[in-house]
């Protein structure tokens, strides 16, 4: 059984046509569990699915934040993380030349 979307209770059960969390009583169905899951993948510009350790290309100009430095168009980044980030950048690398940083997917192209 897939664990409650809402509160990840583990204790869910079938209920016919839907799975029940008796932790915080939420209902839903597979189709639901799907759309979720379809939400949750991390896409390029392009729509092509990333996963982690993909390498990437940088699809425009980006200003770094705090510095005068640029990120070029067709900069190569080697071993993407995805993480998990409300505020967009759901990207983690390490450019050579800038160190640590953190992007948007929509500003990167699969390789």
């Amino acid at each position: 059984m897939p664990n409650c979307p809402k509160c990840n209770g583990e204790y869910t059960y079938d209920d016919g046509t839907s799975y029940v969390c008796p932790d915080c009583f939420y209902e839903w169905t597979q189709r639901d569990m799907e759309i979720l899951l379809e939400e949750a993948t991390i896409k390029d510009a392009f729509g092509n699915e990333l996963k982690d350790g993909d390498n990437v290309t940088i699809i425009k100009d980006l200003k770094v934040k705090g510095s005068s430095d640029v990120l070029k168009q067709g900069t190569k980044v080697k071993g993407i993380l995805l993480r998990d980030a409300g505020d967009g950048h759901d990207i983690s690398c390490k450019i050579a030349g800038f160190g640590s940083m953190n992007l948007k997917s929509e500003v990167v192209k699969k390789i």
